[in-house]
C-alpha cells in the first residue's frame, strides 16, 4: 500500500486508488496519517474537524468515517492496520509507505549529504523528495485543521525548493535553477530566499539585466506592500550580481539533474553455515509504548529486498541513564529478528556498572563463538585472532548483533562483523562519536519522553481504564517522572502493586512523604534505583567534569551557557569546553540549542544532592555569588544597549568577583537576542537570589530586566519579578531598590489594566525619590503617572503630569528625558485635538533626539508625528512619517516597535482609502506580534476582521466600523504606547 498526503489524500494498493472518497473521510484519514503510529483520541479528531463548534453527532460521524476506512483496508487484507484503543484510534503505517515520511527523510538526508560535502547527492535527494508532491497538500479533505496543516506542509515544500536551488547553484546548474524557480517566484513574489536564488541563477546564465530587473521589481513590491526594504539575503544576492560574484557555470549539456543512483542487484547471501542459529535476545517488554518516531528512524536503516547490502549496518543508540536505550534496542531487535534468519547475538558489555568492571572484548567474543558452536579448543587465545574468526563465521550470513551498554568505541570494534548482511545495534550512555566517524555507525540519540508519551506509558502499564479515570493524578505522576522511562516504570510498578490505592493517593505520597524526588523513586535494587543508575555515569567523570556536574545543581535552569558555567565554576571559558564535551558525551548534559545546555529535572536533583554532600557550604555560596554576578553584569550591559541615553542606570553594581565571565553583547540587536535567550533563566535567577538571601542581586537584576520585559509585553513576569525585588529591597532597607521595584510594579499594573495599583505604586515611588532627592527619578514617575491618567481617559490631567516631568528634566539637565516628555506631550495634545501644539512638541522632541543621537527616540518621535498628521487629516504625510519610523526600528532590530508602527501605518492607509495597503500593514504587524507571542496581536487581528467586508473606496473608508476613527479601532483611550513606556522604564 501507498499512503498519500502530498496532494490528494488517498490510499493506493497495487496502483489502484482505494475508495476513501468523501471529504470528511479523507480528513479523518489525513489526521490519522499525520499522527501515524500514535493514538489519536476521538475528542482530538472532533476538535480538529470542527474546532470549537462540533455538532451533536460529532462522535458518530467520526466513528462512521473510521469504519469506512477500516472496511476499505480490510478488503485489501489490511484490516489490522487501523485499531481502536483507549477511546481513540491508531493507524499503523510503515514509514516507507507514507509519502510525507519519505519526503522528510529525503530532505534530512540531503542536509547530511550537503554537510558532508556531497552537494550532487544532496540535490538528487531533494529532487526525489519533491517529486513525491502531486499537488496541494491534503487536497480533497475538509475540516477546521486542514488549512493550517496544509500551510505547514507547503512551507516545508518551499523550504526544500530553496535548499535545492542553493545546492544546485553551487554545482553551476544555473539554467535548471532559473527554470525551477520561475513558477515558484510567480506564486510567492515576496518570498525573498526564492527571489535571491533566482536572481543568482539568471545572472549565472548571462541574464544580468533580467536579474537586476527582478530585484528592482521585488524591492518595489516590498516597499509598496509592506513598507520595508529587502532583507539581508536578497540584498546580498543583489550585491553579488553587481560585483559579478556569480555561481560557476557548467556546460549546457551538463546542466541537468543526474539520474538517481540505481542500486545494483543484490547478490544472494551464502547459505547459513552448519550448526546452531543463536537466539540470545532477552525477553521483550510485555508492554512497549511510544518511541514510534525513533522506531521508524531505525526501520529506515534496514536494507530492502533480501536484507543484504554493501556494508555492515551499525546503529549506535545513545542517551542518558534510565532513558530506555536497552528496552528500545531489544524491542526493535525482536521486531526485525525475522529478517536475520542466521541468528541473533546479544551481550551486556556492562560499560557503566556499579562495580566498574566492563566486559572485555575477548570475553564477549568467546561468548559469541561459543554460541556459534565453535569448540573451546578452536577459540584462539589472542583477541585479534578471536575477532578474525568471528568475522569469518559471519561472512555471507545475516546475523543480528546487539551490543548493550557499551563503554566506548574501543570496546565495540572487535565485536563488529566484517562483511555485508549483518546488523549491529549498540547502546551506550556515551555518544560513541569515534564509532560514527570511523565505522560509519548511524547515531540515534534517545531523548526523554514527551508528556503525551509518558501518559501513554502509564496507561499501557496500568490499564487505560485506571489511567483514564484519574487524568489529573496521571499528569502529576508524569511531571514527577520528568519524562524518564525508568522513573515511569518505577511509579507504574508501585501502582500495580497497590491496585486499590487511587492514583491521586500515590501521587500525594510521592509528593508529600518524599520531598526529595530521588528518594521518592527508590526501589532498593541498584539496577533499577534512579539515584544508583545516575551514579554509574557520574563515577566515570574526571575530577573537574564531576565538579561542574555537581555545581550545575545550583543553577536555577532551565538551560545554561558556557559563560555562565565558567562563572559558576570560576574557571576560564576555554577550560569549560572540554568539560562540557565530557558531560554531553556521557549524556549527563544535552546541548538542546547551539551553545545552550540543559539536563532534566531528576538529573538536576541528583546534581544538587551531590553538591550538598561533596562541596563545602562556603564553596557553594561563592559559586552562587559568581553566577548571580554574571547575570547581573550581563543584564546591566544589555539593558544599557537597549536604552543608551539614560542619565543614570537602574543599578550600577560593584565590580564582579574574581572568576566571573562577562561577555557583553555587541549591539542593540545582540542585547535583544541575549535577553530573549536568557528570559526564563533571568526570571528564575531573580527568584533564586531572593530565596537564598542575595537580596541586592534580586532587586538589582529585576531592575535591569524592566525595559526588556516591558517592551516585549511580558507584564505578568515583570510584576512577579518586582514583587520579589520589592521584598528583597525592603529586607535590605535599600530605598533606591524599593523605588525601582515600585516603578516596575506600576508599569506592569498599568498594562494589565489595574490603574488603582499603578497609582499606588507610582505614589510610593515618588515619595521614595523625594526622600532620596533624585530629581530625575521624580520626573520619570510623573511621566509614568501621566501615562496611567491617559489610559483612564483623563488627558488634561495627563498633560499636567507630563509638564511637571518636563520641568524636572530641564532642572536636571537631562535632554533625553526632555525629548521623551515633549514627545508624550505632543501625543497628548493630538489626543485632545490640539494639533498645532502637538506638532511643535513632537518636532522639538525629534530635534532633541537628533542632537543626542538617540535613534530609538527619533523613531518614536517620527511615529508620534505620524499620529499627529493622521489626526490632522494629512494621511499622506502620516504615511511618510510612519515609514521613517519603520526604517529606524528595522535598522535597530526593534521588532515590537516595528509592529506598532506597521499597525499605525495601516490606520493611515485605511483612512486614506487604501484598504489593500492597510490590510498588508496590519497583516505584517500581526505576524510580528504573533512571532513575539505578544498580546497586542489582538489589535491588528481585530482591524483585519473589521475591514474584511469594508469597501476600499472613497472617503467612507476613512472611518472604522462603528464610526470611530481608524486609529482608535480596538484600542482603549491611551497615550502613544512606546514613548510613554520608554519614559517610565527607569532612569
Amino acid at each position: 500500500m501507498r499512503w498519500s498526503l502530498l496532494g490528494p489524500v488517498q490510499i493506493t494498493a497495487d496502483g489502484r486508488v482505494l475508495a476513501v472518497d468523501r471529504p470528511q473521510q479523507r480528513a479523518v484519514l489525513a489526521l490519522l496519517l499525520l499522527n501515524a503510529d500514535r493514538l489519536v483520541s476521538a475528542a482530538h479528531l472532533a476538535a480538529a474537524l470542527w474546532a470549537d463548534e462540533p455538532p451533536a453527532s460529532a462522535r458518530t460521524q467520526v466513528q462512521v468515517c473510521v469504519s469506512r476506512i477500516r472496511a476499505v483496508l480490510r478488503a485489501e487484507g489490511g484490516g489490522d492496520l487501523l485499531v481502536s484503543q483507549a477511546g481513540g484510534y491508531r493507524l499503523r503505517v510503515p514509514g516507507s509507505e507514507l509519502d510525507l515520511t519519505e519526503f522528510v527523510a529525503a530532505v534530512e538526508q540531503a542536509r547530511v549529504e550537503e554537510t558532508a560535502g556531497r552537494p550532487a547527492e544532496a540535490a538528487r535527494l531533494l529532487r526525489r523528495g519533491l517529486a513525491l508532491w502531486r499537488g496541494p497538500a491534503l487536497a480533497g479533505a475538509v475540516g477546521a485543521f486542514v488549512e493550517t496543516a496544509a500551510a505547514g506542509l507547503e512551507e516545508q515544500r518551499l523550504v526544500a525548493y530553496e535548499r535545492l536551488a542553493a545546492v544546485e547553484l553551487t554545482l553551476g546548474r544555473c539554467a535548471a535553477v532559473a527554470d525551477l524557480l520561475r513558477p515558484l517566484v510567480e506564486d510567492h513574489p515576496l518570498r525573498e530566499p526564492l527571489v535571491a536564488n533566482r536572481l543568482l541563477a539568471l545572472a549565472g546564465c548571462g541574464q544580468q539585466a533580467a536579474a537586476l530587473r527582478l530585484y528592482a521589481e521585488t524591492r518595489q513590491r516590498l516597499v509598496d506592500e509592506l513598507g520595508v526594504e529587502p532583507g539581508a539575503e536578497l540584498a546580498e544576492a543583489h550585491l553579488r550580481v553587481l560585483r559579478g560574484q556569480l555561481p560557476p557555470v557548467v556546460p549546457p549539456d551538463e546542466d541537468a539533474d543526474p539520474e538517481p543512483d540505481r542500486p545494483a542487484a543484490a547478490e544472494r547471501p551464502a547459505p547459513p553455515a552448519a550448526g546452531a542459529r543463536p537466539a540470545q535476545l532477552p525477553a521483550d517488554l510485555a508492554v512497549f509504548t511510544g518511541r514510534s518516531a525513533v522506531l521508524r528512524e531505525l526501520d529506515d536503516l534496514l536494507p530492502g529486498g533480501d536484507g543484504t547490502g554493501r556494508a555492515v549496518i551499525i546503529s549506535a543508540i545513545a542517551g542518558t541513564a534510565g532513558v530506555g536505550k536497552t528496552s528500545l534496542a531489544v524491542h526493535w531487535a525482536h521486531r526485525i529478528a525475522h529478517r536475520y534468519p542466521d541468528g541473533q547475538l546479544y551481550v551486556n558489555l556492562r560499560g557503566f556498572d556499579l562495580d566498574g568492571r566492563a566486559v572485555p572484548p575477548g570475553e564477549a567474543l568467546r561468548g559469541f563463538l561459543e554460541a556459534l558452536q565453535v569448540p573451546p579448543q578452536r577459540v584462539p587465545a589472542d583477541v585479534a585472532a578471536q575477532a578474525a574468526l568471528f568475522r569469518t563465521l559471519l561472512a555471507g550470513r545475516r546475523v543480528l548483533v546487539v551490543l548493550d551498554n557499551a563503554r566506548d568505541g574501543e570496546q565495540v570494534r572487535p565485536l563488529l562483523p566484517g562483511s555485508p548482511g549483518s546488523l549491529v545495534v549498540v547502546t551506550s550512555r556515551d555518544r560513541l562519536t569515534g564509532l560514527v566517524v570511523s565505522e560509519g555507525a548511524y547515531p540515534v540519540t534517545l531523548d526523554l519522553l514527551s508528556a503525551q508519551e509518558s501518559r501513554e506509558v502509564l496507561a499501557a502499564r496500568l490499564g487505560a481504564a485506571r489511567a483514564g479515570a484519574e487524568p489529573a493524578a496521571v499528569d502529576d505522576l508524569v511531571r514527577r517522572c520528568a519524562g524518564l522511562p525508568l522513573a515511569l516504570a518505577i511509579v507504574a510498578a508501585r501502582a500495580a502493586g497497590r491496585p486499590d490505592l487511587p492514583l491521586a493517593g500515590l501521587a500525594a505520597e510521592l509528593r508529600d512523604t518524599h520531598a526529595d524526588p530521588l528518594t521518592a523513586l527508590e526501589t532498593g535494587d541498584a539496577a533499577t534505583d534512579v539515584r544508583a543508575v545516575f551514579s554509574w555515569s557520574y563515577r566515570r567523570l574526571d575530577v573537574d567534569a564531576a565538579r561542574l556536574f555537581r555545581l550545575l545543581g545550583l543553577h536555577p535552569g532551565p538551560d545554561v551557557t558556557r559563560p555562565a558555567l565558567a562563572s559558576l565554576t570560576g574557571l576560564p571559558p576555554a577550560r569549560i569546553a572540554p568539560l562540557l564535551a565530557e558531560l554531553t558525551r556521557a549524556n549527563l548534559l544535552t546541548e538542546g540549542r547551539p551553545g545552550r545546555y540543559t539536563m532534566h529535572d531528576l538529573l538536576r536533583a541528583y546534581a544538587a544532592e551531590l553538591c550538598r554532600q561533596v562541596d563545602p557550604d562556603a564553596e557553594r555560596q561563592a559559586a552562587r555569588r559568581r553566577l548571580f554576578d554574571h547575570y547581573l553584569h550581563m543584564s546591566q550591559a544589555a539593558d544599557h544597549l537597549l536604552d543608551p541615553y539614560r542619565l543614570a542606570r537602574p543599578v550600577t553594581p560593584p565590580p564582579p568577583e574574581p572568576g566571573v565571565t562577562v561577555s557583553v553583547p555587541a549591539d542593540h540587536t545582540g542585547a535583544i537576542d541575549w535577553f530573549t535567550a536568557e528570559h526564563d533563566v533571568l526570571l528564575a535567577t531573580v527568584e533564586q537570589a531572593a530565596v537564598t538571601g542575595a537580596d541586592h542581586h534580586a532587586w538589582a537584576l529585576a531592575a535591569t530586566l524592566t525595559t526588556y520585559l516591558d517592551r516585549r509585553g511580558h507584564w505578568p513576569e515583570l510584576a512577579a519579578a518586582h514583587r520579589s525585588a520589592l521584598a528583597a529591597a525592603r529586607r535590605q532597607r535599600h530605598l533606591s531598590g524599593q523605588a525601582h521595584a515600585h516603578r516596575g510594579l506600576a508599569i506592569a499594573a498599568t498594562w494589565l489594566g489595574d490603574h488603582r495599583a499603578a497609582h499606588l505604586h507610582y505614589g510610593q515611588d515618588l515619595a521614595l525619590y523625594r526622600e532620596l532627592g533624585d530629581t530625575t527619578g521624580q520626573a520619570h514617575t510623573h511621566l509614568g503617572l501621566s501615562w496611567v491618567l491617559a489610559r483612564e481617559g483623563r488627558h488634561r490631567s495627563a498633560i499636567e503630569e507630563t509638564r511637571r516631568a518636563l520641568e524636572l528634566y530641564r532642572l536636571a539637565g537631562y535632554r533625553a528625558g526632555q525629548a521623551k516628555a515633549q514627545n508624550n506631550l505632543g501625543w497628548l495634545h493630538a489626543r485632545v485635538g490640539e494639533h498645532e501644539p502637538a506638532l511643535r512638541c513632537c518636532q522639538d522632541a525629534l530635534r532633541l533626539h537628533d542632537e543626542t543621537g538617540d535613534r530609538h527616540g527619533a523613531a518614536l518621535a517620527w511615529d508620534s508625528l505620524g499620529y499627529v498628521h493622521h489626526g490632522r487629516g494629512d494621511h499622506r504625510q502620516a504615511v511618510a512619517c510612519y515609514r521613517r519610523a519603520l526604517a529606524l526600528h528595522r535598522e535597530l532590530g526593534d521588532r515590537y516597535d516595528e509592529a506598532e508602527v506597521l499597525d499605525n501605518l495601516g490606520d493611515s492607509h485605511r483612512a486614506a482609502g487604501d484598504l489593500t495597503a492597510a490590510r498588508r500593514a496590519w497583516r505584517a504587524a500581526h505576524a510580528i506580534f504573533d512571532e513575539l507571542h505578544h498580546p497586542d496581536a489582538d489589535r491588528p487581528r481585530a482591524k483585519l476582521a473589521a475591514s474584511a467586508a469594508a469597501r476600499p473606496a472613497g472617503r467612507d473608508a476613512a472611518a472604522a466600523p462603528g464610526g470611530l476613527p481608524c486609529a482608535e479601532v480596538s484600542r482603549e483611550p491611551q497615550p502613544y504606547d512606546t514613548p510613554a513606556l520608554q519614559a517610565t522604564t527607569g532612569p
